[in-house]
């Protein structure tokens, strides 16, 4: 696979449930723009997730790039916070194979800029399908219940079923 860049959340919440390592087995290596590694890593200093994501830029799979055009960040910054700008403008700039986001309004720009894009559950999903997890629930449940990430409860019933896994 090419280049795979990733925003703050994914890293958190996959780190947040001890699932960080599927992006090493699943890409190989991550690229992060600077926004996001300062919102993960110095901003998030002492929070769930920041030493996980530290550790991984230490051991070298998790990178940082800038991207270089400044001037589509700014302007990407008047609908997306700086990391989601960060990483839109990177993808755009480096034709990404993939981005990982959750947040709606990037996925959006990233289906405006036809960048290619997964987030959370597709990635637990595709876990399931490669048998790198056994449940698809109980990790589901760990994101919403044990890190905080918000899941519309239909998106959360298509997923288990998606899984070969019916809610109860």
């Amino acid at each position: 696979m090419g280049l795979v860049i990733s925003d703050a959340s994914t890293l958190i919440h996959l780190a947040n449930i001890g699932r960080l390592g599927l992006l090493k087995q699943f890409f190989g290596s991550v690229v992060v723009p600077p926004a996001v590694w300062k919102e993960v890593v110095e901003m998030g200093e002492g929070r769930l997730g920041a030493l996980e994501v530290q550790k991984a830029g230490t051991s070298g799979w998790i990178t940082i790039e800038a991207p270089g055009n400044r001037e589509f960040v700014r302007a990407l910054c008047r609908d997306l916070d700086d990391g989601e700008a960060e990483v839109i403008a990177l993808a755009v700039e480096k034709k990404a194979s993939l981005i990982l986001v959750d947040e709606t309004e990037a996925r959006r720009f990233a289906g405006l800029y036809g960048i290619p894009k997964t987030g959370i559950i597709g990635l637990l999903l595709r876990a399931k399908r490669e048998k790198l997890i056994e449940l698809l629930k109980p990790e589901l449940d760990r994101l919403v219940y044990q890190s905080g990430f918000w899941v519309d409860q239909m998106l959360y019933e298509q997923a288990l079923e998606a899984g070969g896994e019916r809610s109860k």
